[in-house]
């Protein structure tokens, strides 16, 4: 059967499942077992003595990895497109690795947090050593490359700057970065929307959006987004949740939002300088209407590379937005390829 409802897979899609021991015990009691999806590029039974490169692709908000299937209408899914790379010698060759991160805020930023659970720690050391252990992978980390949009995004420019010996390249699609302006504007939106539906009250929100279908209420997304991010970037270690402004006013609490911005790819990264030379390539993109100005804040690591003397690095601004940028990651997926490839 193929289109529209599949293709004539060339490499083949393996779905497992790991349990995992740093994500047991999870504050939010998320499941500690994840699919993990795997794609083996064709020819990967025909030679069994071959080694490959792997790309661990990571999601932004929300996102689980089931909706890898999703498709629109008259396109592929992005594993589609990934085989029709691999399978017209556009690319050379690599192992795909597709990360579950879900959490019941909607995501974890791919960190180690005690407001949502150990998902770096899942990421760099769990997955990446089981995959290692159960395919044949290239496992030098100048072999091994992340890549991911938005949230996703975020984890593929922060992990390689965090674990350097685990990751040797990065692509990052709209990636969250310079924080003042992909996340701030959101505060007022969040503090009126508290203010008018749910007396002030984070709690009262939560309470009545797992009652009701989700997302069908208006500034669910923001709402969402604020709290996922507070629960990553400035949960305390009891667990709780400290937000970066005052809800009431939307007003900054300084000492909280410089918490946030210790997170923030654009200012890690000068403390990441090393880690950031070292990787073999450093892709960056973002459409120029990106309704979150994750065009900007590409815009504002991209300078930063260059300040640090980061060479290996493609940009790239397009007329886009936001969403339905997926025809987009073949083009990061063949430049990490390309630069993963042993000698």
């Amino acid at each position: 059967m193929s289109e529209p409802w599949s293709i004539n897979w060339k490499g083949r899609l393996e779905k497992v499942w790991l349990e995992s021991q740093a994500l047991r015990g999870n504050p939010l009691g998320d499941p500690a077992t994840r699919p993990v999806w795997v794609y083996l590029p064709p020819g990967y039974d025909d030679e069994p003595e071959r080694r490959y490169p792997s790309v661990y692709v990571i999601q932004g908000m929300t996102g689980q990895v089931d909706m890898w299937a999703n498709r629109a209408a008259f396109r592929r899914s992005y594993p589609e497109l990934a085989d029709q790379l691999f399978a017209g010698g556009v690319a050379p060759p690599c192992v795909l690795v597709f990360v579950d991160a879900w959490t019941s805020y909607g995501g974890s930023q791919f960190l180690d947090s005690p407001g949502t659970g150990r998902y770096h720690t899942y990421l760099c050391e769990e997955v990446v050593a089981w995959i290692d252990a159960h395919y044949r992978t290239l496992t030098a980390r100048e072999h091994r490359g992340i890549s991911g949009k938005s949230s996703g995004g975020y984890g593929a420019l922060v992990t390689p700057m965090l674990r350097p010996d685990v990751f040797g390249a990065l692509a990052t699609h709209a990636g969250d970065a310079l924080f003042e302006v992909c996340y701030q504007p959101e505060f007022a939106v969040v503090a009126r929307a508290l203010r008018d539906h749910y007396e002030g009250s984070y709690e009262r929100f939560w309470q009545a959006f797992r009652h009701r279908p989700a997302m069908t209420k208006a500034h669910d997304a923001e709402l969402i987004n604020t709290y996922c991010m507070a629960a990553c970037y400035s949960a305390e270690p009891s667990g709780a949740v400290t937000l970066p402004f005052d809800t009431s006013t939307g007003r900054l609490r300084p000492e909280v939002w410089e918490r946030w911005l210790a997170w923030d790819p654009v200012r890690m990264a000068s403390r990441h300088a090393g880690a950031l030379r070292s990787l073999h390539g450093i892709y960056i993109d973002a459409g120029r209407s990106d309704e979150f100005n994750l065009d900007l804040g590409a815009e504002a690591f991209r300078l930063e590379l260059t300040a640090l003397g980061v060479a290996d690095v493609r940009f790239e601004l397009f007329d886009g937005g936001h969403s339905a940028i997926e025809y987009r990651y073949p083009l990061a997926l063949r430049y990490l390829a390309e630069r993963l490839q042993p000698a």
